[in-house]
């Protein structure tokens, strides 16, 4: 099953996808946090009977556009790590994103030109929570995910850089691309790339993370609860541009489009202001 956020009539409107160009309103739902809240959303999504909405015309809002929590991976991808000469980690590394950052998969990125000196690209598997998940097992862990999307971690390198904490290169208002759907069957293992301009300069496979979204939900529910549309983001793959020699950042008027395969793609352009 497929499901998304739309924007309609000035406000917001859960739907489940039911085709390349039709979806399903699902009543009563606002938005995919409003869903995810409920203990049987899965059974509101499956019989959603609503309005018809042509997809080939949506206006897609981030896909959960109101997380509790966003926690975000860093270097879980073995060929991002080489890259930036680092060891393979014994824990993962965690830092926070808000929500303020989300954006819809294809809204333009406004950026402030203060901000713009070091724009990156990481293409990201993002991982949904369903139900609430306290010191759970990884061998219990996938029956507290809701499903997969795809995000752009949208990182302003030089703030990122500024000191030993990354969250303020991060989490720039309105710069992370999300959705354009949540995917209940997502199985690990399909292609993830970003494309600069149409070229591609990030190629992977999820299976390639050092820590996959089961090992990541026991880990971080030891720390904290995760929350009934909380976010995971699992991290880049390696061909990010600040890792390239020489680096090479995203320029003004410049789209960025992050796919993964059976997911879908987020595709952004980037204006300086």
């Amino acid at each position: 099953m497929r499901l998304a956020t739309l924007r309609r009539d000035g406000t917001t409107t859960a739907v489940r996808v039911d085709s390349d160009t039709t979806a399903s309103v699902i009543d009563g739902c606002t938005d995919l946090s409003e869903l995810l809240a409920n203990p049987e959303w899965p059974t509101i999504a499956e019989r959603a009977a609503g309005a018809t909405v042509d997809l080939t015309t949506a206006d897609y809002a981030p896909v959960v556009p109101r997380p509790g929590k966003i926690i975000c991976v860093g270097l879980n991808y073995a060929t991002h790590i080489k890259e930036m000469g680092r060891d393979l980690p014994e824990y993962p590394t965690l830092f926070a994103k808000f929500a303020e950052a989300l954006t819809g998969p294809y809204d333009v990125v406004v950026v402030p030109s203060y901000a713009a000196a070091q724009l990156d690209w990481e293409a990201e598997l993002a991982v949904v929570i369903g139900k609430h998940a306290y010191q759970v097992a990884e061998s219990d862990a996938d029956t507290y995910i809701a499903g997969y999307s795809v995000i752009n971690d949208y990182t302003m390198r030089d703030y990122q850089c500024r000191t030993l904490q990354w969250d303020q290169g991060k989490t720039f208002e309105k710069t992370s691309g999300f959705g354009p759907f949540l995917s209940t069957e997502y199985t690990l293992g399909t292609r993830v790339e970003t494309r600069l301009e149409g070229e591609v300069v990030q190629s992977a496979t999820t299976d390639d993370l050092v820590f996959g979204p089961a090992k990541l939900v026991e880990y971080i529910s030891h720390i904290v609860s995760l929350r009934s549309g909380d976010v995971i983001i699992t991290g880049t793959t390696g061909g990010v541009g600040h890792a390239r020699k020489p680096p090479r950042y995203i320029g003004n008027g410049e789209t960025v489009e992050v796919s993964i395969e059976g997911l879908g793609r987020v595709r952004n352009t980037t204006i300086v202001k």
